[in-house]
């Protein structure tokens, strides 16, 4: 038996029936009802982390690993004991666990270390992601805006796509099952304890009596659609989970206070927001309770983000140095076909890994227009910045405060409130370490020395602003755009660059070891010889 460590104060009884589970730090049986407290003679639980209708999870340590790595219990509990159920049960766990295995592989997908059966109760052992849910993110900082929610729907969309090629449905997409990752600040989708998939489902059909079982798998009802509520969940059950999801984010309310038309049954959420059209109508589609209405896979709802309004919108209105309004000519917005050959982008369309990159593209085109006044960075400045489209806009006689010098505090109280414009703004040697600023424009921006240490920067446009030793380790860049951008000597350690427009940023110096540019554009090999990689650095292709 290994010798039990002291990191944690506590142990905890997985015996169900145990009127007393918590136990000091040490022992090796249960005081109160004598159960071993080491599971499998490997892993030692130490509190609950929730409680279902199928089982509970645990917090754990491994205690055979070096440095006890920390793990998640679910034990499984048949609600009856008749030997017939319990043989069903088996079968539906060793399917469940075979799913689990199938689709941990992915690395927004929690991995499972291990699955067994130990006195009739059935047990899988998962990794453990430390960080906070969607769902704590709002009950702390409040709801979302427009692109925050466009950014998590980038993230799980592909997900998803992931898991129902695999032929899964996940059965419970909500806030509390999306952590976004300590480590990376990536979303990973967690608690596969509704997972099933197409054979599960097959036999729970033809046997009437395994209903018993997967009653408890439905998912939350307030995030699940009609179809899934009669126990005939299809991949598109998760889509319209995703939407709730997303509406969750952008009014910060449960979906049960949320009211529906008692005629229709439609969501009448629209009156608690103030979003573009365009999404509106995206989630409308994903909500539809009709399954034949609602969109069908990822790929629909990718390609529909990346589609541009035809109609003009505020957006198009530019405001000139001397204050007086103006429409330039309307640029035509790039069509996916197009941005993806303008970048050299892969002939293969089909593919989801192109369809992001491209929506990746469009949605820094409708997101501030660039504070440069061009998307690629191949035209010089026209002399115009563009109007904000949501609060903080530039209005006339703003151009006088430039290099308006801000504190941390006075920051993220900008962001709370909706300024999303720091044009030309003096944010110099300032400690924003894991602050989500994404969708900013920091255009023309000094940000030397700025610790920006596991931010959230998705989307952000830092056209030639000064970033000369930033702290920029670990920090989340997705889709940023840095033309023309001094970057010298900054420390991008682990950064996610991916999508990233680097065209003229000057990275000497600057240290890229184990950042990710997939995909990112512009970025040529004279600029990447001068700065620091590893073998860990993933170079755009």
């Amino acid at each position: 038996m290994p010798t039990l460590t002291l990191h944690h104060p506590m142990s905890y009884c997985l015996n169900p029936n145990c009127v007393k589970p918590d136990n000091p730090d040490g022992l090796r049986n249960c005081e109160a009802c004598g159960s071993s407290l080491l599971l499998q003679d490997q892993y030692q639980a130490v509190r609950v982390l929730g409680r279902g209708g199928f089982g509970t999870t645990f917090l754990a340590i491994d205690v055979k690993l070096p440095g006890n790595p920390t793990c998640v219990i679910k034990q499984l509990r048949p609600a009856v004991s008749a030997p017939h159920i319990l043989a069903m049960a088996r079968e539906l766990f060793l399917r469940e666990a075979t799913t689990l295995g199938k689709v941990g592989n992915h690395p927004q997908l929690p991995r499972l270390l291990a699955y067994f059966e130990a006195e009739s109760e059935f047990y899988l052992v998962q990794e453990y992601v430390a960080g906070l849910t969607l769902q704590q993110e709002v009950k702390r900082f409040g709801a979302k805006d427009e692109q925050y929610v466009i950014q998590v729907l980038l993230e799980v969309l592909p997900i998803l796509d992931y898991l129902h090629k695999c032929e899964v449905i996940h059965r419970d997409i909500k806030p509390a099952n999306l952590i976004r990752r300590e480590i990376d600040n990536k979303l990973v989708l967690i608690d596969f304890g509704a997972v099933k998939d197409k054979v599960t489902q097959a036999m729970v059909e033809g046997a009437p009596e395994l209903s018993t079982f997967t009653s408890f798998a439905v998912g939350t009802p307030v995030y699940a659609p009609p179809e899934q509520m009669a126990m005939r969940p299809v991949y598109a059950s998760d889509i319209y989970a995703l939407a709730v999801t997303c509406i969750y984010l952008l009014t910060g309310k449960s979906p049960k206070e949320i009211e529906r038309d008692n005629r229709t049954g439609e969501w009448k959420w629209k009156n608690h927001v103030q979003i573009s059209d365009h999404l509106a109508q995206i989630l409308d589609k994903m909500l539809e309770d009709s399954v034949k209405n609602r969109y069908q896979n990822a790929l629909d709802i990718v390609r529909d983000l990346q589609a541009q309004p035809s109609s003009t919108s505020e957006d198009d209105q530019y405001e000139d140095m001397s204050g007086s309004l103006s429409a330039p000519p309307r640029r035509q917005s790039p069509s996916p076909s197009s941005q993806g050959n303008s970048q050299g982008r892969s002939s293969n369309k089909s593919s989801y890994a192109s369809s992001v990159s491209n929506n990746a593209q469009a949605a820094r085109y409708r997101q501030s227009r660039m504070g440069d006044g061009n998307l690629g960075g191949d035209r010089p400045l026209t002399g115009r910045l563009p109007l904000a489209s949501n609060t903080g806009r530039l209005r006339p006689g703003d151009m006088g405060n430039q290099a308006k010098r801000y504190t941390a505090a006075q920051l993220a109280n900008a962001y709370r409130q909706g300024q999303k414009d720091f044009v030309d703004a003096d944010l110099s040697n300032l400690v924003l370490r894991k602050y989500d600023l994404s969708g900013c424009n920091f255009a023309n921006a000094k940000l030397e020395n700025v610790d920006f240490k596991d931010a959230i920067l998705a989307n952000c446009n830092f056209g030639r602003s000064n970033l000369r030793q930033a702290n920029l380790a670990g920090a989340n860049l997705t889709a940023a755009y840095f033309v023309n951008a001094d970057m010298s000597n900054a420390n991008l350690k682990g950064a996610i660059l991916r999508e990233a427009s680097l065209s003229r940023t000057n990275l000497q110096g600057a240290d890229l070891s184990g950042a990710d540019l997939t995909g990112a554009t512009g970025v040529l090999q004279g600029q990447l010889d001068m700065a620091k990689k590893s073998w860990f650095t993933k170079l755009p292709k």
